[in-house]
Parts: C-alpha cells; sequence; structure tokens
C-alpha cells in the first residue's frame, strides 16, 4: 500500500509559503519612478483581479516559480482597488489593458507583457 498512500494521503507537515518582494502600486505617480528606476534595473507590474478564480491561479504558479534571486523590482496591483492607476499603465506604456497581466519595463518602455496562462510562460530572465 505504500504507493497508494504516497499519491492520497496528506503530508502532515505544513507547506511553506513562498513570498515575493511585492511592491504595492497604488497610486499613478508611482509610475514615474518606475519608468526612471527601469533606466537601470528591469521593473515588473503584475496586475491582479483579486476576484477573479484565473488571476488568482496564474498570480499562484507565477509566484511558486518566480525566482527571488531575480535583479528586478516586483510590484503589485490590486486592480480592482486601483482602477485608475491600472488606466493610467495603460496609457504611459501603450499596453491594452488585461487581467491577469504582467508587464516588463526596461529603459522607460514596455518590453514584453502577457496574460493569463501565458505570463508563467515568460522567460523573465531574458529581460535582467
Amino acid at each position: 500500500m505504500g504507493i497508494f498512500d504516497k499519491l492520497f494521503s496528506g503530508s502532515s507537515e505544513p507547506k511553506e509559503e513562498k513570498i515575493l518582494p511585492w511592491q504595492a502600486l497604488t497610486d499613478i505617480s508611482q509610475l514615474n519612478t518606475i519608468a526612471e528606476k527601469s533606466i537601470s534595473k528591469t521593473q515588473l507590474i503584475f496586475k491582479h483581479s483579486t476576484r477573479c478564480g484565473i488571476s488568482s491561479m496564474v498570480m499562484k504558479q507565477f509566484v511558486a516559480s518566480y525566482d527571488i534571486e531575480m535583479n528586478a523590482d516586483l510590484y503589485y496591483l490590486d486592480l480592482l482597488s486601483y482602477r485608475d492607476v491600472s488606466n493610467e499603465i495603460g496609457y504611459k506604456f501603450q499596453v491594452m489593458h488585461q487581467s491577469p497581466q504582467l508587464l516588463v519595463i526596461k529603459n522607460g518602455v514596455v518590453v514584453a507583457h502577457a496574460s493569463h496562462g501565458a505570463i508563467n510562460d515568460m522567460a523573465l530572465d531574458q529581460f535582467i
């Protein structure tokens, strides 16, 4: 029964959750700072809808696979709470709104972006 025990029994040890170095994106003025900082360091913006199951699933996968050692600043936008910031991202960086969405910003411009499942297919290390 060893194989069935492994398949169907839960581990008694709690799973340690990975904590990412998120910076909350809550104000439109932060977008200028992000653009300026992107000249010397890659900036990532993760736009998340807290009421969407797909967005939550993609975010969990992103967190699980994200390399914490990556030399990039990582911003989190709760787009339901800060819709004005989300709208301004579209104008400033010339990307159509999607949710969930990940934007990669270098030298003041978006060099890559993806939404939904394509977020976790991005090879972020190529932009660092």
